[in-house]
């Protein structure tokens, strides 16, 4: 199985940048040993299971909570598949090999 997740997360209670918490959560994806892929809008993460990510998710809030965060705004997108492996890479191959490359 292979899980892919959108995740925005962060909190609307603080005034101007958020790349100080964005970050914090971004250290969580980063030592769950995910693969994992920041964009500028979001996080795009890969696990074999939906409840590893849905796991993930509640760490992240727990440290926004830490951090005095009182409202967090969070976004996610889920595609399940029942096979597959390093979609992360392998969906935007499959684009490219018909359009070329995608990304500058």
């Amino acid at each position: 199985m292979s899980v892919l997740m959108s995740l925005a997360m962060f909190p609307t209670d603080k005034v101007g940048s958020k790349s100080k918490e964005v970050g914090e959560v971004l250290k969580i994806i980063k030592d769950s040993g995910l693969k994992y892929q920041l964009t500028s809008m979001n996080t795009i993460v890969e696990a074999k299971t939906l409840k590893e990510l849905l796991d993930l998710v509640n760490l992240c809030y727990i440290k926004l909570e830490e951090l005095g965060c009182n409202r967090v705004y969070a976004v996610m997108n889920f595609d399940i598949r029942t096979s597959g492996e390093d979609r992360i890479k392998s969906k935007i191959a499959s684009v490219e090999n018909h359009i070329g490359e995608v990304s500058k």
